[in-house]
């Protein structure tokens, strides 16, 4: 019998300390769509969609079941990939006044190597925007 392999990555889940000020800062800063949806269970929720993939919001304290072992904001390390330089991202975080904590600097991505910039969201998450090289 074949050993079973993952193909993708769904999405992913992130607990927030404000579910409204996330919203607007991944669409506003990182260009996202955010996204209200109904699941199976009937609960309103929002989900932050980019490209092909997706982040549901849980608010810190009403979290849906099940959840991570140890959900809180902050705990996030992010890393997205765009095909937008590098160079506009910077000054685009530099006009919503977003500080770049640490870059450009050249990474290690999954695929191979990134050149990336280094932001917060409004939990502390680290967010890196990243270009391949």
């Amino acid at each position: 019998m074949a050993k079973p392999v993952l193909t993708a990555l769904d999405h992913l889940v992130l607990t927030v300390a404000d579910v409204e000020e996330t919203r607007v800062f991944y669409t506003r800063v990182l260009g996202m769509e955010a996204e209200r949806f109904v699941p199976a269970d009937g609960s309103t929720r929002w989900a932050l969609q980019y490209g092909v993939q997706k982040i549901n919001l849980h608010q810190s304290g009403a979290e849906f079941e099940p959840k991570a072992g140890r959900v809180m904001p902050g705990s996030a390390d992010l890393c997205f990939l765009s095909e937008t330089p590098i160079a506009d991202w910077q000054a685009h975080f530099a006009r919503e006044g977003v500080a770049v904590e640490e870059g450009p600097i050249k990474r290690t991505g999954a695929t191979g190597p990134i050149l990336s910039l280094y932001i917060r969201d409004p939990d502390n998450n680290l967010i890196e925007v990243s270009n391949r090289l």
